[in-house]
């Protein structure tokens, strides 16, 4: 018999706060984070607006000499546990640390290191590369520094999953503890890609908004008929996962039980989604026939939602083959809307959101909801956070090259 498995803490370093309460008062108030860029200067860009967290110190929670030594999406990472590890209330000296591990995931990885240090080499030659260059650019690094830094000697992995790195990291960490590989995981993902390579990359692609550079608080938009692309964002959301048993004997407290996770792949483009949302509805089943249940069981989807055409459209055609007439009582909302796309943390930060509106029996809303596009007739949780009970809830991550992930939570009973 598998283990059951459950959310003890949350770390969230996000565009509308750092810490679960900043995180979760943001999403209640609906708080934009979105506006002009500010890492660099933007000016010539096609798209010139983001998702960035503001008045972040990685000194508050890394040493300064080991900050440097890391990429921002790594000191995220770090930031992220350090907060999920103390809201868990996990007192390491008492635990066995061969049997905490880490499980977190970025898209892109260091590529602010890799930008800085290409330049570095064109304008100085090669002797003037940083010996730290390869450990701050490469992607598990994260994973490790977070092991590192608070010696968790258990599983540690890094999945690569573009937008849905966070989801497959959460699920991967959740079937360890089912299979008691572990007690305690540390699951997630960081990103750190506001820079210039990552944002004309993916300005080139046409994949982000490119008009509202004079109007950030209302360029994400998802599943409004006037949406025109996401905007990027960055942060951490990192989760402390453990099973029931540990938890329990600890007196943890506990925000929600994970119950099914669902992953497979379009197999069809680079970055497209295949047609109507077929294998992202196949997905979304995945994670109920996991969990043994049924879809009307469950009150709440959090999006995934990018503000895109063939997403929103996509997803929404994927709900409604899954719910079929339930489809009108479920809720549907995408936090993107405030925080931007934070792509391999999105999926973190989105399941702590899911497993906060569980306790709570709040649901985020879908800002800038403005105008209702045909066939896209679900409740969007328009523009003003609303109160129901959650007895259950879905979180979706889909990513470039088809990858699909989807969390199923619910409320915690014995």
């Amino acid at each position: 018999m598998s283990n059951r498995v459950v959310i003890t803490g949350v770390g969230a370093i996000t565009p509308i706060g750092i810490g679960k309460d900043e995180f979760w008062n943001g999403l209640m108030e609906g708080r934009n984070g979105i506006d002009k860029i500010s890492r660099f200067d933007a000016s010539d860009f096609t798209a010139q607006i983001a998702g960035e967290v503001k008045d972040f110190d990685a000194t508050q929670y890394i040493d300064k000499k080991e900050s440097k030594r890391m990429d921002r999406y790594t000191q995220f990472a770090v930031a992220a546990a350090d907060l999920a590890i103390k809201d868990a209330g996990l007192d390491l000296e008492q635990e066995n640390l061969d049997r905490i591990g880490t499980f977190i995931g970025t898209g892109i990885g260091g590529i602010e290191t890799m930008h800085s240090q290409y330049e570095k080499f064109f304008a100085k030659g090669p002797s003037r590369i940083s010996p730290f260059f390869v450990p701050m650019m490469i992607a598990n690094m994260a994973a490790g520094q977070v092991a590192i830094t608070y010696k968790l000697h258990g599983p540690s992995s890094c999945t690569v999953t573009a937008c849905a790195t966070g989801s497959n990291c959460i699920g991967d960490a959740f079937r360890v503890i089912q299979r008691g590989d572990a007690d305690v995981m540390v699951a997630g993902g960081t990103e750190a890609a506001v820079s210039e390579a990552a944002v004309a990359g993916f300005a080139a692609m046409k994949a982000l908004c490119m008009d509202h550079n004079d109007d950030p608080a209302h360029a994400s938009r998802p599943f409004d008929k006037n949406r025109s692309g996401f905007v990027m964002g960055e942060g951490a959301g990192l989760v402390i996962l453990e099973s029931l048993e540990h938890a329990k004997a600890r007196g943890a407290h506990i925000y929600a039980e994970v119950v099914g996770y669902g992953a497979n792949s379009d197999a069809y483009h680079m970055t497209s989604p295949a047609p109507h949302g077929e294998f992202q509805a196949k997905c979304m089943q995945l994670a109920l026939d996991d969990a043994g249940m049924k879809a009307e069981e469950v009150d709440y989807v959090n999006a995934h939602g990018t503000s895109t055409h063939l997403n929103d459209q996509g997803e929404t055609e994927a709900i409604k083959a899954v719910w079929g007439e339930a489809a009108k009582e479920v809720s549907v909302s995408s936090i993107k809307s405030m925080t931007g796309h934070m792509l391999g943390a999105a999926g973190g930060v989105e399941a702590i959101a899911t497993a906060m509106a569980i306790e709570n029996d709040m649901l985020p809303p879908t800002i800038n909801y403005e105008t209702p596009d045909e066939g896209l007739d679900l409740d969007y949780v328009p523009n003003k956070a609303k109160a129901k009970t959650v007895r259950a809830a879905m979180s979706n991550s889909f990513g470039f090259g088809g990858h699909n992930a989807c969390l199923l939570l619910k409320k915690y009973a014995e």
